[in-house]
């Protein structure tokens, strides 16, 4: 059985070299990434939901006089549209800030054993030549 060929990876930056351990061991898997996605739209929806009412709503009251139907009326559309801006912003930047931190780990890990030099393997056989 033959060894599998160990990893090219760039001398300078750690990265990968060829384009199957690029799609394999570096990437977050589909579903992971989905997952982290839909969290990442529903805390940002909601987080920017709860500061667009209470920042927003406050505002509205005092310039418009009437009804409680109608500050909602004009203060709610400005509300959904901030709040749904932050969900699509959060929903992309919570799965590349995973992509992310997994390159980083991968490429870490890849780095902290440097790879061994012509010069090493040169100077290995050559030391361990009888002659």
């Amino acid at each position: 059985m033959e060894d599998p060929k160990p990893p090219s990876l760039c001398p300078h930056c750690a990265g990968p070299l060829s384009k199957e351990m690029e799609t394999s061991s570096w990437t977050v898997k589909p579903f992971i990434r989905d997952s982290f996605s839909m969290i990442g739209s529903a805390v940002g929806g909601i987080s920017s939901a709860f500061y667009g009412f209470n920042h927003a709503m406050p505002v509205v009251q005092r310039r418009i006089k009437g009804p409680m139907w109608l500050h909602f009326l004009i203060g709610a559309p400005p509300v959904i549209v901030f709040s749904s801006a932050c969900a699509g912003l959060a929903g992309g930047a919570v799965p590349a800030l995973a992509q992310l931190a997994s390159s980083s780990y991968h490429a870490a890990l890849s780095s902290s054993m440097p790879p061994a030099s012509q010069d090493d393997k040169m100077h290995k056989s050559r030391s361990s030549s009888p002659l």
